[in-house]
């Protein structure tokens, strides 16, 4: 994954645009340089979290920070644009409101991390940023937003913004605290699972964080695979692991036998290791979201997260 920490010259940014138009673009997907890059990332923050608790300390260079202050905003605006008072159970319209003022301060946003020779690269960066927190249309999140944020932040990793030896603190400050915004964004606005496959995926709203959960736990002898069946683990341990976070979160919204409304991740119970669960749901990753039409239809391709052959 190159990025502006060597020696490559400074790209020409373009508008991005969407390439995956039929099922059968998603072969061309898959021998992109955009897929090679997004799969070597995950897995260089995964390597990065291996065996680390969210407290461990980190490096914080001043575009993790940034970054923070950025979804700080984003989490204060939901204080101050509460949700309507409407019948619908799911689907709260304030949720528009919130996105459109994501849509009117993006580029200032995006602006206040990039220095001054890198402002050009706001072109690429801003599709990214503003599908990374759901669709203001049907009022849902799912997966595809998710490595939407995943895109905008391994661009920001090629620029330069963010050093590769942020990559811990990538997992475990930055996907963290957009962690809790979007579970924040879903509980206010009842946000709609988007494509969910209901008790057969993996869950209705992120994966991501599983497979570098499974990467932070490498190496406990004490927390099992099948400790996470345990709520009072899974609650105690939700601030340390991205796993347990994401386990006690689905506890939190969902009732009646964990088996039946996550039978997926039940079944994850019985892996021995740990980096078994992490190989196994990258795999499931790729197989689930990234070689699924649906999901890959609405992401964008730029000079930054090319469609061009590998």
């Amino acid at each position: 994954m190159a990025t502006s920490e060597t020696t490559n010259p400074m790209p020409v940014f373009t508008e991005p645009v969407k390439c995956v138009l039929t099922e059968p673009d998603i072969d061309k997907w898959k021998e992109s340089t955009g897929y090679q890059d997004l799969i070597s990332f995950i897995q260089y923050l995964g390597k990065a979290v291996e065996s680390k608790k969210i407290s461990n300390d980190c490096t914080e260079s001043p575009g993790v920070k940034g970054i923070m202050t950025i979804l700080d905003k984003l989490n204060l605006w939901v204080s101050e644009i509460p949700p309507e008072d409407q019948p619908q159970r799911f689907g709260n319209k304030s949720y528009r409101v919130w996105h459109a003022r994501l849509t009117d301060s993006s580029t200032e946003l995006i602006q206040s991390i990039l220095p001054e020779s890198l402002q050009p690269a706001l072109i690429e960066l801003r599709p990214y940023l503003l599908d990374s927190f759901g669709n203001p249309t049907r009022i849902d999140y799912g997966t595809g937003h998710e490595a939407s944020f995943t895109i905008f932040v391994l661009c920001l990793m090629k620029l330069g913004v963010l050093l590769q030896s942020d990559a811990q603190a990538v997992v475990t400050r930055i996907f963290y605290k957009y962690l809790s915004l979007m579970r924040l964004l879903q509980s206010t606005y009842r946000m709609e699972p988007a494509g969910s496959q209901g008790v057969w995926g993996l869950d209705d709203f992120q994966f991501l964080s599983f497979i570098w959960g499974a990467w932070q736990l490498v190496g406990q002898s004490d927390l099992k695979p099948e400790s996470f069946l345990d709520k009072v683990i899974c609650r105690d341990m939700a601030d340390e692991y991205l796993f347990f976070g994401c386990i006690d979160s689905i506890n939190k919204t969902k009732s009646g036998p964990f088996y039946e409304h996550s039978n997926s991740l039940w079944g994850i119970s019985s892996v021995t290791e740990w980096k078994k669960v992490s190989s196994g749901l990258l795999q499931m990753y790729k197989s689930d979201v990234l070689c699924k039409y649906p999901v890959i239809q609405h992401i964008p391709f730029g000079t930054l997260f090319s469609f061009q052959k590998s």
